[in-house]
């Protein structure tokens, strides 16, 4: 992987160690060493044991639970590569927490996200690569260059692939679990429909609370009945979104059949119990969050992220365009 007078190295904290693994044996080279761990206080101690000096550096890392132990390792990493004189810092973050405070909701609420993003430029990072930010304008929350990977492409290879879609193409529909993710939803079914020259449909669940502590009301905002429906979301945290869509499609649209995707598996709380009771038959989940196997249910399925990370390190390390992937 070496070109004139640069090095590619690879780091990864303890919060994706999976992840960084799978995407080193893509590119064919190792993990560098790095000894990562915590004083008997709690703080983040690192220690980069491989010389960096001049090496274009990518260190793997996503900010999921614990989120601020995660955010706090991946900084101290990027100071500690940046004072052993790397050439270049990439922080390569397939989740990013803290993307959905982006925005002041109420008075006097911080918007976590700049910070965070304040925080890794500080830090000595150069640039960042990461996948379906919550919001994609975050990107503009940095002041260095961001690469932003999509997921749908990545679902889509594999579930073209499926019988959940193969051997339903004439009935599929695509749905949005609410309004705020329909473009979502249409590019997945847009993209669905030009790879496999089908015509699935686009539904969305629109639910909406008549008055204060009064249950949602759901509605289906198009004709799922008797179809396979493809629930598309860009995270799933506790999951209630998604399982009371999933719900609404079967007992209200009248669906015949469910299944959800999404990029991030946050699943925190309530979230694994939720979806293991819920009308969703399977649930198609990115790796972009490390989990070990009592953290999963057997109806999801997890779909590897490491092959299009692993393309776009190597664009970067070589100055290729990272566009071309997506």
């Amino acid at each position: 992987m070496d070109s004139p007078g640069e090095r590619l190295m690879l780091f990864t904290g303890r919060g994706s160690p999976k992840l960084a693994k799978q995407i080193a044996k893509k590119l064919n080279t190792e993990l560098s060493k790095a000894a990562v761990g915590a004083f008997s206080d709690g703080e983040c101690s690192v220690n980069i044991t491989d010389s960096v000096r001049g090496a274009d550096v990518f260190v793997v890392q996503s900010t999921s639970k614990p989120v601020n132990n995660n955010l706090m390792e991946l900084l101290v990493m990027i100071d500690a590569l940046k004072r052993a004189s790397a050439a270049r810092i990439t922080a390569v973050i397939p989740y990013f927490g803290y993307a959905r405070q982006d925005r002041k909701a109420r008075p006097r609420d911080p918007i976590t996200a700049k910070l965070v993003a304040n925080m890794l430029v500080s830090a000595g990072a150069d640039r960042v690569l990461t996948m379906d930010l919550h919001a994609p304008q975050l990107q503009g929350f940095f002041d260095i260059p961001v690469d932003h990977l999509f997921g749908i492409p990545v679902l889509i290879d594999y579930l073209k692939k499926s019988p959940v879609i193969t051997d339903n193409k004439d009935n599929l529909v695509v749905v949005s679990p609410d309004v705020g993710s329909a473009n979502r939803a249409r590019a997945m079914a847009g993209q669905l429909n030009e790879s496999l020259n089908i015509h699935a449909a686009l539904a969305i669940v629109d639910k909406r609370r008549p008055k204060a502590n009064q249950a949602e009301v759901m509605n289906i905002v198009g004709d799922v009945k008797g179809k396979i429906c493809l629930i598309v979301d860009d995270m799933i945290d506790t999951a209630g979104t998604i399982t009371q869509g999933a719900k609404a499609l079967k007992e209200i649209g009248g669906a015949k059949e469910v299944y959800a995707c999404c990029t991030h598996g946050v699943l925190s709380g309530p979230a694994l119990e939720r979806l293991d009771k819920s009308a969703i038959d399977k649930l198609f989940i990115l790796d972009t969050i490390d989990k070990e196997d009592k953290d999963t249910i057997p109806k999801i399925t997890h779909i590897s992220v490491a092959p299009i990370f692993a393309k776009a390190i190597h664009c970067i390390f070589t100055n290729q365009r990272v566009s071309k992937l997506y």
